[in-house]
């Protein structure tokens, strides 16, 4: 017991009196940074492609861009999301003369990888949505893409929601992964102040115990957003 606490005392010298913690507040921050504005990439071109993927084959390009959809879908969930940071932090941007921030380049590939698995679980959601929805849309004179965004892709994300949760919160688990490319995240902020301290057991145990956090607070708003659209679907 007393060599834990002295464990903790190290990690309290690092974490304050050496200012540790501004170093895990912007570890933090990136963490949240890459998770959502991968998601929201991830959203955009997966609704794109499930969209895509659904519509009638009759035509030659309808039949091209789902080739090209299937494609980018194989790829990026055929291969690590590490491999892919790599991939593109230190081939594809300096063949192409780019120079990005290591957070930015993992905001972009963390959305990459997001819309191939979010374009299935879109996928589902559309099929999931009664066809009268769409024959009614285009029953009335709207059109294939309209009656799509107003009236079945609403409806399709009411029911994938919680998926779309879980995918938030693989987004955050794996952020880790961002060391690889000099990105400051959660691991790397407290695998500093391991360093710093000598001393990996407490920082490790913090940075679990806010993972876990960020989970549970994730988990009650996805609830509290189904309960939300519950309501408002029996009160129609």
């Amino acid at each position: 017991m007393g060599n834990f606490n002295l464990k903790v005392m190290r990690f309290i010298e690092v974490f304050i009196g050496a200012n540790g913690y501004k170093t895990v507040l912007e570890g933090l921050q990136n963490t949240l940074k890459i998770a959502v504005f991968g998601l929201v990439i991830g959203i955009v071109i997966g609704t794109l492609i499930a969209v895509v993927r659904v519509i009638p084959k009759y035509k030659v390009l309808p039949r091209i861009l789902n080739g090209i959809c299937s494609f980018y879908v194989a790829f990026f969930r055929g291969t690590p999301m590490v491999v892919q940071l790599l991939l593109s932090y230190y081939v594809a941007l300096p063949l192409m003369g780019i120079n990005l921030p290591s957070v930015s380049v993992a905001i972009v590939v963390f959305g990459l990888n997001s819309g191939a698995y979010i374009s299935e679980i879109m996928r589902s959601g559309i099929q999931s949505v009664d066809p009268g929805q769409m024959e009614g849309g285009r029953a009335i004179g709207l059109s294939f893409s309209t009656t799509m965004i107003k009236i079945v892709i609403p409806q399709a994300i009411k029911n994938i929601l919680p998926t779309l949760g879980n995918e938030f919160i693989t987004l955050i688990k794996e952020t880790s992964v961002v060391s690889f490319v000099g990105a400051l995240d959660l691991y790397v902020a407290f695998n500093r102040i391991g360093s710093n301290s000598y001393e990996f057991m407490v920082p490790y145990l913090v940075m679990a115990l806010i993972y876990i956090v960020l989970v549970l607070v994730i988990s009650g708003l996805v609830k509290l957003m189904e309960r939300s659209l519950r309501k408002s679907d029996r009160g129609r």
